[in-house]
């Protein structure tokens, strides 16, 4: 069982530009300081970006997990390139964070997730930003894949979309409520099974309702082969600040697990090739034959590390979040991933069977 005294107190010092040199290492770091009470201090922060340094998603992804871990920070504006965070104890409630621009809400979420999943008590987050944007998990991914895949370990995580945001104007709401967890078991989860079902959702924000429409039927016929149900329902909106559409595709299995795809409409993009984009990049998770996406294989990573013993997961591939993020839950966790490159990927762990304190702040 994890035991805190044995972590040093002394800042863990994180090089923002390893591997892919994104938001990833930020996000991770953050979380996984709040939850050891570690301080950490991350240099060179997305340093391999056009736009280096902390723009407002990870602005807002510092100053959300900072608000849950009553936490100390330095560096915590637009352009920095250095930030110092100290922890202090974790809390839990009713909290409000607003990105101000299209910045990704999941990926805000995807910071503060593991924390509240740890908090004394059940926690309300309220999120304003992109629901539906380029570079990061749709919010139909988050609802179908995440947090159902990590039902399975115990989690209850509720979110609830009450208004889209696609970029440039972004304006999305989602609602997220988290039960806290005592602790997560160790899983195996290598043999996917087959797949049985082949569900979706297809949306247009302020657009011809046929956008949606024909998303979903280019989808279906690239799927029609297949020889599983195809359910892709179909959602139109008009309180969007902006226009913008999407589809989220997520295949089945006969042992619980899920994969998931997705495509973004754009200007000049037709509806027709959204569709099929998305349509095609499940095909590929699921000719994997592994139980995770390529998407959900670097998010699953710092659970695995926190869950209590051996763990393992199969993935469809070893992306370069992936190895980012085990590079960094490594450094602060102290444990040692083992990645082996066959067909399907698989990825193991000994998790340090994190235990929270339950004391109310």
């Amino acid at each position: 069982m994890f035991n805190k005294t044995k972590y040093s107190v002394e800042p863990i010092v994180i090089d923002g530009s390893y591997g892919e040199g994104g938001g990833q290492i930020l996000r991770t770091a953050l979380s996984m300081s709040a939850l050891l009470g570690v301080p950490v201090e991350v240099t060179n922060i997305r340093a391999r970006r056009k736009n280096p340094g902390l723009q407002h998603q990870h602005l807002t992804a510092v100053r959300a997990v900072a608000a849950v871990a009553n936490a100390e920070v330095k560096g915590d504006s637009i352009g920095s390139m250095h930030l110092a965070f100290r922890p202090g104890p974790i809390k839990c409630g009713e909290f409000l964070f607003d990105v101000g621009t299209a910045g990704s809400v999941v990926l805000v979420l995807q910071s503060l997730l593991p924390v509240l999943m740890y908090a004394p008590c059940r926690s309300k987050v309220v999120i304003k930003g992109g629901t539906d944007v380029p570079m990061a998990p749709p919010v139909d991914y988050f609802i179908h894949v995440v947090a159902k895949l990590l039902a399975r370990l115990g989690a209850n995580i509720a979110v609830s979309l009450k208004r889209r945001g696609h970029y440039p104007k972004g304006g999305g709401i989602i609602e997220v409520v988290v039960e806290p967890v005592a602790k997560i078991p160790a899983f195996d989860w290598i043999v996917r099974g087959e797949v049985v079902r082949i569900g979706g959702i297809s949306h247009a924000v302020n657009l011809p309702e046929h956008v949606a429409e024909r998303q979903a039927r280019a989808a279906k016929e690239t799927l029609s082969g297949f020889g599983v149900p195809v359910e892709i329902s179909v959602e139109y909106r008009r309180d969007g600040l902006g226009p913008g559409s999407g589809i989220v595709l997520w295949a089945e299995t006969d042992r619980g697990f899920i994969l998931g795809s997705d495509s973004l409409g754009e200007r000049g993009k037709s509806a027709e090739i959204v569709g099929r984009e998305a349509a095609e990049k499940l095909l590929r998770e699921i000719s994997s034959g592994a139980a995770l996406d390529s998407h959900m294989a670097d998010m699953i990573i710092p659970f695995m590390a926190l869950a209590d013993g051996q763990s393992r997961v199969s993935v469809s591939s070893a992306t370069q979040h992936m190895l980012t993020n085990i590079y960094i839950v490594e450094k602060i966790l102290g444990v040692r991933f083992s990645v082996r490159e066959s067909q399907p990927i698989t990825v193991s762990v000994n998790g340090i069977g994190f235990v929270a304190h339950r004391r109310r702040v």
